[in-house]
């Protein structure tokens, strides 16, 4: 299994899981849960590895890196 498989099935079954947990409830918003989620320690390991490199990081991401200056302001993360 390719790593990216492994992040996907990470993400897989903590989804199953969250569903799970609903117990039945009706899900609100769940694509943008997923993302704040997701985002903000994705950042905070890119930014690690990049040496907290913007520039570097931005590149790595495929982001402009006035975008990443603002998704990091927006995680509190500056």
């Amino acid at each position: 299994m390719s790593k990216n498989n492994n992040i996907e099935q990470s993400v897989r079954e903590s989804l199953h899981g969250y569903f799970r947990d609903l117990g039945g409830e009706k899900p609100d918003g769940v694509y943008d849960m997923v993302v704040r989620l997701v985002e903000k320690p994705l950042l905070e390991v890119v930014m690690h590895h990049a040496d907290n490199n913007q520039s570097r990081a931005a590149e790595w991401l495929g982001l402009n890196r006035n975008t990443l200056r603002k998704k990091l302001l927006d995680h509190k993360l500056l």
